[in-house]
């Protein structure tokens, strides 16, 4: 089947980003999912009817938003996630000597809570709401470095328990994935300087009113949803936040 897209784009923006469009509609649909090949450059330049040079800029955007990920002499897949990717895509925390590491992780609190006014514009939920919240200790180097507060919509993961948090053996990214069909694609963060209240200064080993950094993080899905609210707590006396992900390993 051919899909032209020529003056289906009235808004004069370049083509390539029509072909785009397609491919994450195809991805959203289920046609392509988590882990899959999608077809060669040139079956995609047949199917959408357009030029080689338009098909490898589409889908380079997209390998760089994080929607695909090309594997040499393999092919181009559909973005899934592992231990690697979470360590080198969306975990940036380093040691100050650039030296970055899988954090041991250990679940803290579990329980069920309203969605307050923040979380609901964030996560862009209805009044009333319910969300999961759960807290996780992160220690690098043997030591406590971060606390993250994770809030997650219900009505996304409705089947989740503090049993499959304790027991889950890969990533959380992969846990809503593989458990829930919830896939992130990309994030967006704000950092700011913030004061260790009482549960953070416990976790952490540290003095009520130390400073710490906060990360605030909203992640979204293939179709561009807000998926999980992440408050994180850095203790940066030896380990900074860095987002290139070329940090050193």
């Amino acid at each position: 089947m051919v899909e032209r897209l020529v003056g289906l784009n009235p808004s004069g923006a370049p083509l390539y980003k029509e072909v785009k469009r397609k491919i994450i509609e195809s991805i959203r649909n289920g046609e392509w999912k988590p882990g899959e090949v999608i077809p060669s450059e040139k079956k995609l330049c047949e199917r959408f009817a357009v030029s080689m040079g338009t098909i490898r800029k589409a889908v380079d955007d997209l390998s760089g938003e994080g929607f695909l990920i090309r594997h040499q002499g393999r092919g181009t897949f559909v973005a899934t996630h592992n231990q690697d990717r979470y360590l080198f895509t969306f975990f940036h925390v380093v040691r100050q000597d650039g030296h970055k590491e899988y954090p041991k992780v250990e679940l803290m609190e579990f329980s069920k809570v309203k969605a307050d006014p923040v979380a609901m514009s964030m996560l862009h939920l209805d009044p009333g709401s319910r969300l999961f919240r759960f807290v996780n200790k992160l220690e690098l180097g043997r030591n406590p470095v971060v606390v993250d507060e994770i809030l997650l919509p219900e009505q996304l993961f409705s089947r989740l328990t503090e049993r499959t948090l304790r027991e889950r053996s890969a990533t959380l990214y992969q846990l809503y994935q593989e458990g829930f069909g919830v896939t992130v694609v990309r994030t967006q963060e704000r950092v700011r300087a913030v004061s260790a209240d009482a549960l953070r200064a416990r976790l952490l080993g540290v003095k009520v009113g130390d400073p710490l950094l906060q990360v605030i993080r909203i992640a979204f899905s293939f179709k561009d949803q807000p998926v999980e609210l992440r408050y994180s707590y850095v203790l940066t006396h030896t380990y900074e936040y860095c987002s290139d992900s070329m940090a050193a390993s």
